[in-house]
């Protein structure tokens, strides 16, 4: 495959007749199938983006993560005994995601609902094909991303001793999880990140407040991610805390696959199946109108 990807093409009904995705709502038999056409085209043009601009991307939105252990670490630390403290610790694991979204970087949950669209719309080899190549990709990426942001936050000289020993706290509680916990809060996790960006084309000037929400739950549920937990694991592997076969098993892998269940096989599958119906009564009302 042409890593570049120049010559590689969703495959769709509207590319085969050189149309454009219809994304207006007052064009479209409901609501619901504004949205998922909008995260249709969305999805076509991630597929299709080149290879090394999908990756750096991702080792970015990696990077950019980093945030959501540093946030929850100086929170940790400065409202020990305070009421209410968990809540506001919580609101720091909102900061990494914050930053992914509204950069548009390349965050390996929302390719779970994004980029599956297209090939639930025109299942095939082509399309499964370039799906693959992109959760490759920003798997990898975001792996990567997160790796140098630990290696930043643990070998640097920013942050004191209670710092740190918050960042291997917060790491450790994760670790506490049995692989089938990881799996199961994953799903939870990747579902809730589904509903997110289902939600965000709808949210206007209140995208930032559809983030933090979502987001912010996440932590209060204490789910797990694949791609903001690999930043806790990474710290607690550098420092020694924890070994490499510990962050396959049981974090990365369980979680890995929770994340993509939540988002695909569950939130994707339901958000997809029920426009079938309008997606289908719009063909048959072009068809008779050809007629």
């Amino acid at each position: 495959m042409n890593p570049s990807n120049d010559n590689q093409h969703v495959e769709s009904e509207e590319k085969q007749k050189g149309e454009q995705i219809e994304r207006r709502e007052q064009a479209l038999p409901s609501r619901a199938m504004a949205t998922h056409e909008q995260i249709r085209h969305e999805g076509e043009k991630e597929l299709e983006r080149d290879a090394m601009a999908l990756l750096w991307s991702a080792i970015a939105a990696g990077m950019s993560m980093g945030a959501s252990l540093m946030a929850k670490g100086i929170f940790h630390v400065h409202l020990e005994g305070v009421p209410g403290a968990f809540m506001i610790e919580c609101l720091g694991y909102t900061f990494g995601f914050i930053i992914v979204i509204m950069a548009r970087q390349q965050l390996f949950t929302e390719n779970t609902v994004t980029a599956v669209l297209p090939v639930m719309h025109k299942p095939g080899a082509g399309n499964l094909l370039l799906l693959l190549r992109l959760w490759g990709l920003v798997v990898l990426g975001n792996l990567a991303g997160t790796a140098l942001a630990a290696l930043a936050i643990n070998f640097m000289p920013v942050f004191d001793e209670p710092t740190r020993a918050a960042f291997s706290e917060i790491g450790a509680a994760v670790m506490h999880n049995s692989p089938g916990e990881m799996f199961a809060k994953a799903i939870v996790s990747g579902w809730l990140i589904g509903t997110m960006v289902w939600m965000l084309p709808a949210a206007g000037s209140a995208r930032i407040w559809v983030i933090i929400l979502m987001t912010w739950l996440i932590a209060l549920g204490d789910t797990t991610h694949i791609v903001v937990g690999s930043v806790e694991i990474f710290f607690l592997v550098f420092n020694g805390e924890a070994s490499w076969s510990e962050f396959l098993w049981p974090f990365a892998l369980p979680t890995l696959a929770g994340n993509i269940i939540g988002g695909t096989f569950i939130f994707a599958l339901i958000s997809h199946a029920q426009i079938r119906n309008d997606m289908a009564n719009q063909k048959k009302s072009r068809s008779a109108q050809v007629e």
